[in-house]
């Protein structure tokens, strides 16, 4: 696990890209989000307040996840949470959450959300897992589909 570097955001919206076409057929406005999220994240970030954590496995890249500042000045955002299919089941999301949500505390955030679609089923799980508690859902039609947004949250 380590802080990104150069390259790295690259990287996440081309995975991202990739993979969500792949397991749900989302169309390239999700790959634009992402960008979108990793551009906001590069132009304003703060050191101090915000990390994007790297994992690699016999040096490459196999998952990654961003804390930024949310809403207000006790509020994180996580997001972009990803993790190579073969990584998966090996406890790397859940390593990935519990590093954001140490750093969010340590820094002195009261409280981390994320927002994710209802589909998203395994990283759900990761959410549940680690604490998270689901406070709203909306149905929206993003990325091709008639997606479930959900915002999930829990207090540091």
């Amino acid at each position: 696990m380590r802080n990104h570097k150069s390259g790295d955001m690259g990287w996440i919206i081309h995975r991202h890209g990739v993979l969500y076409t792949q397991e749900y057929d989302w169309d390239a406005s999700f790959e634009a989000l992402v960008a979108r999220i990793a551009a906001d994240f590069i132009d304003n970030f703060d050191e101090k307040l915000e990390r994007c954590f790297i994992a690699e496995m016999n040096g490459e890249i196999v998952g990654s996840v961003v804390v930024c500042k949310g809403a207000d000045a006790d509020t994180a955002k996580l997001r972009l949470l990803f993790v190579e299919p073969t990584a998966r089941g090996f406890g790397l999301g859940d390593s990935l959450v519990k590093e954001c949500m140490s750093f969010a505390k340590h820094v002195g955030y009261k409280k981390l959300v994320l927002w994710t679609n209802s589909i998203l089923t395994s990283a759900r799980k990761i959410y549940e897992r680690n604490g998270f508690q689901l406070v709203s859902q909306e149905e929206h039609h993003s990325f091709g589909k008639d997606l479930v947004g959900e915002t999930w949250e829990i207090s540091l």
